[in-house]
């Protein structure tokens, strides 16, 4: 569906200072990028999305599915980038939209999906902190974000990304409610930082608590699944070397739940949304049976500034600033620094 309203950030195209425009203060060049997407989104028939990227990556793209599928019509998929080109997709071509993530933008795996979905005819669009990387040469389009640099949030890997996704929610299918979030984003920064605070002392308690632990699961659903494999994935196994595994909180009853003893620890997060109740009865088993359970509860984050029916929205943008303070909790308590590798980065692989 098309829109000719353009984008809710359109105004800023072209400027040369940081402006105010609705609400949405971001660099005139981010702006200008994201605008640009949304602009080639409406002069085309998109009849899918895809998401590709790797690791921590692919975890931050699924939001994107997520809302995608949970708001509108059309079709959302998320794949590693490997094993999108392997597969295939029939439904691949000149009128899907595909959005690739890598943090450097030198993931080989994700440039090459770039180049491979463009030569389909795809409209693809790369997300990365490096303007120049191989990544953003592959792709059509850019959104570049900026990373530890003291920029606003609004500029940072979630500013960006969010203010991507719902413009494109409103360019797929317009929605007051998609403005109001684009408007409100610019609290990002400022929740960001009162979430932090509110929850660094239990994040230190809980890596003082489990520093010993060589295995530690994690478990959510909805949204934050990704959250949870993510921690998983790229902070546990990664960067602490603990054994762990991502358990939908939904599937916990199908399997996962016969591991559960009073010795072994659950970090779980209890989410913002539809599969609460998912979490809840996951909860209770866990805490029943288990004396090591660490619940992160969603309700609890400060929203300060974000209307009533946008939290379950906003929630999923500032949770991986929260459970980074756990692993920042075990690394201190463990000794061991997140930056350490074995592997990665050290060899052919």
């Amino acid at each position: 569906m098309k829109q000719d309203q353009g984008t809710l950030i359109e105004d800023v195209v072209g400027a040369t200072e940081t402006k105010s425009v609705q609400g949405v203060e971001m660099k005139p060049e981010h702006a200008a990028q994201i605008a640009a997407v949304v602009d080639a989104v409406n002069a085309k028939n998109i009849e899918n999305v895809y998401f590709v990227a790797c690791g921590g990556s692919m975890a931050s793209l699924s939001f994107g599915e997520y809302f995608l599928s949970k708001e509108i019509e059309t079709p959302s998929f998320v794949y590693t980038s490997n094993e999108f080109i392997h597969r295939d997709p029939k439904s691949l071509g000149e009128n899907s939209l595909v959005i690739l993530r890598s943090h450097s933008g030198t993931t080989p795996e994700t440039v090459e999906a770039a180049s491979f979905a463009k030569a389909k005819g795809a409209l693809t669009v790369a997300i990365s902190m490096e303007a120049e990387s191989p990544l953003a040469q592959a792709a059509e389009y850019l959104v570049h974000y900026n990373y530890k640099d003291g920029s606003d949030a609004i500029d940072g890997e979630a500013g960006m990304f969010y203010t991507l996704l719902f413009e494109l929610l409103n360019a797929l299918a317009p929605n007051e409610k998609y403005k109001r979030v684009v408007n409100q984003l610019p609290n990002l920064g400022n929740l960001i930082q009162k979430n932090v605070d509110q929850f660094s002392e239990a994040a230190n308690e809980f890596g003082k608590k489990y520093k010993r632990d060589k295995i530690i699961y994690t478990m959510a659903s909805g949204a934050y699944i990704h959250h949870a494999y993510s921690f998983t994935s790229c902070l546990l196994m990664e960067m602490l070397w603990i054994h762990s595994n991502a358990i939908h909180s939904g599937e916990f009853f199908h399997g996962p739940f016969e591991i559960t003893d009073y010795d072994v620890p659950f970090l779980v997060v209890k989410g913002e949304g539809s599969s609460r109740p998912l979490d809840q009865r996951a909860i209770d088993f866990v805490q029943k049976f288990s004396d090591k359970v660490e619940v992160v509860d969603i309700a609890t984050l400060n929203y300060e500034g974000i209307d009533e029916d946008l939290k379950e929205y906003f929630g999923p943008a500032l949770t991986g600033f929260v459970l980074r303070l756990y692993a920042d909790g075990l690394a201190e308590h463990t000794g061991h620094p997140l930056s350490v590798r074995r592997y990665m980065w050290k060899m052919e692989y």
